[in-house]
């Protein structure tokens, strides 16, 4: 007798791999990211265009362009600073200071945008430099670093111009990282993609962009495979400091004067935006593009409120609301 059993025929449905679009309502029903980050936008944007006719213009998409800029230019590099495991809170005083630092250059300087954008870039980078050397050598939590950062960039723009705005006249500077425009497309639209280029570059296919993951996801594994922490992470503050001098330029530029009490707040909308986009405050986990979406979710939120009507106290509600909880629906 024979007592071997013939095992049974595979079903050729079921040893099929998944298709595409199995996989994708997976990753949905999972909440997995990004995918959830697309379903924000997408469902973002049908409300919105039922909501308000004007919503769905290519003018009304370039105006939230524009608006974002400065959130998603700084978010770049707040992304490499939370991977490290770290926070900066002082980018919208270091923005302030570095575009008063702008105006004053071109005022006393010589009336040339080149000076301009070194003095306000490297002004960012100074302050980036200072954050991450005192968090790296004096050990004291960037939280609080950058707390008191924020408050000392505040008072020394407002020092050294006594309160008042300083006028810029260059055109070139204006045209350049303001109002400008090339085949229609407003160039503070252009620098955020240059910015999410290059971020992009050195975030995912660079030594250092390697080397900050390691650092936020495991510092102590990174110190023994001989990863110079301090390094990185000073680099990463650094890096941070300078994109808000960039912010600074765009802002200067078209508001054709540089004030010292712009964008209080700036730096709570650029932190939602990386979270957001789904790097994790822990560190270790996150990506350009995503910070990128976030952003661009939290201008759509904004752009879409006002079009509504919807009053200002209010809609820091619903913001910080629908923030909140599209956060907790799509963390891991």
């Amino acid at each position: 007798m024979n007592d071997s059993v013939t095992p049974l025929a595979a079903d050729p449905i079921a040893s099929q791999p998944p298709s595409r679009a199995m996989r994708l309502a997976r990753l949905l029903l999972q909440g997995e990211r990004p995918y959830m980050l697309y379903v924000a936008f997408a469902i973002l944007l049908v409300v919105f265009s039922f909501a308000s006719p004007w919503f769905l213009s290519i003018d009304n998409f370039l105006n939230i362009g524009r608006q974002t800029a400065l959130v998603s230019i700084i978010a770049i590099g707040m992304t490499f600073v939370i991977i490290a495991r770290q926070i900066d809170l002082s980018v919208g005083s270091t923005l302030a200071l570095s575009g008063m630092s702008a105006a004053l250059a071109m005022a006393h300087l010589g009336d040339n945008w080149i000076i301009g954008a070194i003095a306000g870039i490297g002004t960012g980078a100074i302050v980036g430099a200072i954050n991450g050397i005192v968090v790296t050598r004096l050990n004291i939590p960037s939280f609080l670093v950058t707390l008191g950062t924020l408050s000392a960039a505040r008072g020394l723009a407002l020092l050294v111009t006594t309160t008042k705005p300083v006028i810029i006249t260059n055109d070139a500077f204006v045209a350049i990282f303001g109002e400008g425009d090339i085949f229609g497309v407003p160039v503070p639209i252009l620098w955020t993609l240059l910015a999410v280029v290059g971020g992009v570059l050195l975030l995912h296919y660079s030594v250092f962009g390697r080397q900050v993951y390691a650092a936020g996801g495991n510092p102590t594994a990174a110190l023994y495979s001989g990863i110079n922490i301090r390094r990185v992470t000073t680099l990463a503050f650094i890096l941070t400091g300078a994109l808000a001098g960039l912010a600074a330029l765009v802002l200067a530029a078209r508001s054709h004067a540089a004030r010292p009490d712009v964008v209080q707040g700036l730096e709570l909308d650029v932190i939602a935006s990386v979270t957001l986009g789904g790097c994790s405050l822990f560190g270790g986990r996150g990506f350009v593009l995503g910070t990128l979406l976030g952003s661009l979710i939290i201008g759509t939120l904004n752009n879409g409120l006002v079009l509504l009507g919807v009053s200002s106290s209010l809609q820091l509600v619903i913001k910080g609301a629908i923030i909140v909880a599209a956060v907790a629906f799509t963390r891991k």
